[in-house]
């Protein structure tokens, strides 16, 4: 039978879940329009307002994508998240080309079928982080490879140095792209000679030339970046190994059940088939392998000691979905558009009435409210600078709805992440009045965010509290965000 005759079959055949794809493509173009932006939208946005070689937490190519898109369309939050849509087909339509040069036409639509059912595919539609440009530039990558590799077409190795150098680019994760081929040709006896390939090196070079802007910017910042993501983050290291089941429900959750536990089942089947005799593993499944398993391996080592964040991983199921596809048949596939369903459903009513409160800064919900109270507080106190101090959170919130600057804990002299490297000149605000926001994770419980304003007093002559900004959906108070006006200020030294 054609393979796509089959796909196409088995859709027909399947009604129901023909219509849950149309209906889940359907709520991702809606949820552009509906949904509110998440601070990381805000963050990044704010990244491309001030165009750098690279940035603080992470690489460029989100701000210099983001940037583009709003330049050109508009600063609206919907341009933000069709930035991460159209980048996110991208990555669909490069991971199915990719999935094509491994497995059979129809076994490439089961793959891709069960990539796009995924949580994560939803979230990389809708919120702006560097995986949204690293998952592109890695599946894009991972064919310039294979065609090097397998096809021998020797002018790919250029293309693949230039293509990992800009996943690099998007996310320091990037690395393990030149990581992952470098293994497979050790591991690989057929292909190891290309170890000793001029074209190697030209991979090398084109991967070094791409990455030297973030090169460039640490070597002019004393290397603060790889620091913050290298050293920085080795000093938060403490034993918690409850914290690996955790990793393992927030995995489970973003590729749902059906695609993380077939993955950890056939993973346990192959380290029984082949045990450490390497070397007998086909060349393709190697291939895949060595793209994904050193980045899952690794992540899930560390998560009884370092936090992994739920994104961390993503990159690999890129080659891990399509290996285990060559086993996952069409029964497993209708279960995953099932539990793809429910959990798209249940976002959707999250979304749209908020009936789960989320107690943290991570969430849509509220800020245009809170944009709203600080705009009649402006009105009131024009000459007053706004700053906040929760990281990056509330004060990137508000530079992206008011268009002006807002300013970060550098005022009170703390790390402020990348507010800290945007040549503002502090000295400039001296004597002035400022307003102080700070957001409640929790409506209900103020008293430990009022305590905070003590760490202000050095800097300001006299703090007055102003009644807070609470805002209300369908009549329930759902966020509150204290205000504090600080009189006189006095910069750190």
């Amino acid at each position: 039978m054609n393979e796509s005759f089959r796909v196409v079959k088995y859709l027909r055949t399947s009604q129901w879940m023909f219509s849950s794809i149309a209906f889940i493509v359907l709520l991702r173009i809606v949820f552009i329009g509906v949904m509110g932006p998440m601070p990381q939208d805000a963050y990044y946005y704010f990244y491309g307002q001030h165009l750098a070689l690279s940035y603080f937490d992470h690489p460029p190519v989100l701000a210099w994508l983001l940037r583009a898109f709003t330049s050109v369309l508009g600063a609206h939050v919907w341009v933000i998240k069709l930035a991460d849509s159209v980048v996110t087909g991208v990555t669909l339509w490069a991971f199915y080309r990719l999935s094509t040069l491994f497995l059979s036409k129809y076994r490439a639509w089961n793959s891709l079928l069960f990539m796009t059912a995924t949580l994560m595919i939803t979230i990389l539609s809708l919120v702006s982080t560097p995986d949204v440009p690293l998952m592109a530039f890695w599946a894009l990558s991972l064919i310039a490879v294979y065609k090097a590799v397998f096809e021998q077409r020797k002018w790919y190795w250029l293309w693949a140095g230039i293509l990992m150098g800009l996943a690099f680019d998007s996310k320091y994760t990037g690395i393990f792209l030149p990581a992952g081929a470098i293994l497979f040709l050790l591991l690989s006896p057929k292909h190891r000679k290309l170890l000793l390939s001029p074209w190697l090196l030209v991979s090398i070079l084109g991967f070094l030339v791409t990455i030297s802007p973030v090169i460039i910017w640490n070597a002019e910042n004393d290397w603060a970046s790889i620091r913050f993501q290298s050293s920085d983050r080795a000093a938060g290291i403490s034993f918690r190994p409850l914290d690996f089941f955790g990793v393992i429900g927030h995995q489970a959750a973003i590729l749902l059940p059906v695609l993380f536990f077939g993955l950890l089942f056939y993973l346990y089947k192959a380290i029984r088939k082949y045990k450490w005799k390497i070397t007998d593993i086909p060349d393709k499944q190697l291939f895949l392998l060595c793209f994904f398993a050193p980045v899952f391996f690794l992540f899930m080592l560390i998560s009884p000691i370092y936090w992994v964040k739920i994104n961390w991983m993503m990159a690999a199921y890129i080659t891990g979905t399509i290996w285990v596809s060559t086993w996952l048949t069409f029964r497993y596939l209708r279960w995953q558009w099932i539990c793809s369903l429910v959990v798209h459903i249940a976002l959707a009513i999250e979304i749209l009435f908020y009936p789960v409160p989320i107690h943290s800064d991570d969430t849509m919900i509220g800020w245009n409210g809170l944009a709203k109270g600080v705009e009649k507080l402006q009105q009131q106190f024009p000459d007053d600078f706004i700053f906040s101090a929760d990281d990056y959170k509330t004060s990137a919130m508000l530079n992206l709805y008011l268009g002006k600057m807002v300013y970060s804990k550098n005022v009170i002299n703390e790390s402020a992440l990348q507010f800290d490297y945007i040549g503002t000149d502090l000295q400039k605000l001296a004597g002035k009045n400022a307003l102080f926001i700070n957001s409640l994770t929790d409506v209900n419980d103020d008293m430990d965010e009022e305590e905070f304003i003590e760490e202000l007093d050095p800097f300001f002559s006299h703090i007055e509290a102003l009644p807070p900004i609470v805002v209300k959906q369908q009549g329930r108070v759902v966020r509150k965000f204290l205000v504090f006006r600080c009189y006189d200020y006095n910069p750190p030294h």
